[in-house]
C-alpha cells in the first residue's frame, strides 16, 4: 500500500517561516481545492497522520515550497520522483499512456515494465535519464550480469536482452557491446602472452588487477560508450 513520505518537521518549519497558522494553511488548501480541518494539519505536523498525495501538493503550494521539502527526503523510488513533480500515479499514468492499475503496479513492485515509448514518456515526465530508471527500478545488477556474460562470450546473444534493460536502440548497444567484448579479450591476450613469455610474476598479477578493475566498471563503462543517449534528455522531439 502507497504511503507519501512526509516529514512532520519540514512543515512546521515551511509554516513558521510563512506566519501561518493551522487555520490559515487548512482555509489556503480549501482555496487550492484540497479542503481539510485545521486539527489535520496538526496532526501532520505532529506525525500523527499523512496527507495524500493530493494534499501534500496543496499544501506545498500554500507554502510555497518544493514538495520534496516536505517529503523530507531526496527521491529514490519512482513514486517518491512522482511526488516530486507533483504529480498523483494517474496523471503521470495519463501522461505516459498506461492504465493507472498497471502504472501503481510497477510502483508498487519496483519493477517497471513499460515499453519503449511508456518509458522515454517516463523519463521526460520524472525529469529522469535511463540510467537513472534502470537504478531506481533495481534492474541494474540484471544489466551487469548480461554485459559479464556479454564480454566473457559471443557477445551478440545479449545485444537484445540489454536493450530491453535499458530502451537504447539495439544498434547502439552491438556497438557498445562489441567494443566492450574487443577491450576484455585483450586482457586474456596480454595475459596469455606474458604467461607463454615466462615474464614476472608481479607483471601477471597487474594485468590480473586491470581485468577485474574493468569488470568493476562494466556498467559505468557501458554507459559512457552509449553516451547522451543514456542521459536526460535523451529524446529528440517527435521521436516518440
Amino acid at each position: 500500500m502507497h504511503s507519501t513520505p512526509f516529514s512532520p518537521a519540514g512543515a512546521r518549519s515551511a509554516r513558521a517561516r510563512m506566519g501561518l497558522t493551522e487555520a490559515q494553511v487548512a482555509h489556503a488548501m480549501a482555496a487550492c481545492g484540497a479542503p481539510v480541518h485545521p486539527q489535520l494539519v496538526l496532526a501532520w505536523e505532529q506525525g500523527l497522520e499523512v496527507p495524500s498525495d493530493r494534499q501534500l501538493f496543496a499544501l506545498a503550494d500554500v507554502l510555497w515550497c518544493e514538495a520534496t521539502a516536505l517529503m523530507g527526503i531526496e527521491p529514490r523510488t519512482l513514486a517518491e520522483h512522482r511526488l516530486a513533480r507533483r504529480l498523483t500515479a494517474e496523471r503521470l499514468a495519463y501522461r505516459i499512456g498506461m492504465d493507472p492499475y498497471e502504472y501503481r503496479a510497477a510502483e508498487s513492485a519496483q519493477h517497471w515494465n513499460g515499453d519503449a515509448r511508456q518509458t522515454r514518456a517516463l523519463v521526460e515526465a520524472l525529469g529522469l535519464s535511463l540510467r537513472e530508471l534502470i537504478g531506481i527500478m533495481g534492474r541494474v545488477a540484471e544489466l551487469a550480469q548480461h554485459l559479464r556474460s556479454a564480454v566473457d562470450g559471443r557477445w551478440k546473444p545479449y545485444v537484445e536482452p540489454v536493450a530491453e534493460i535499458v530502451v537504447v536502440d539495439a544498434t547502439a548497444v552491438g556497438d557498445a557491446l562489441r567494443t566492450m567484448h574487443t577491450e576484455f579479450a585483450a586482457f586474456s591476450e596480454r595475459y596469455m602472452g606474458h604467461l607463454v613469455a615466462r615474464n614476472d610474476d608481479a607483471r601477471l598479477k597487474e594485468i590480473a588487477a586491470e581485468r577485474a578493475a574493468y569488470l568493476r566498471r562494466l556498467v559505468d563503462h557501458f554507459w559512457e560508450l552509449i553516451g547522451e543517449a543514456g542521459e536526460a534528455p535523451p529524446f529528440a522531439p517527435g521521436t516518440h
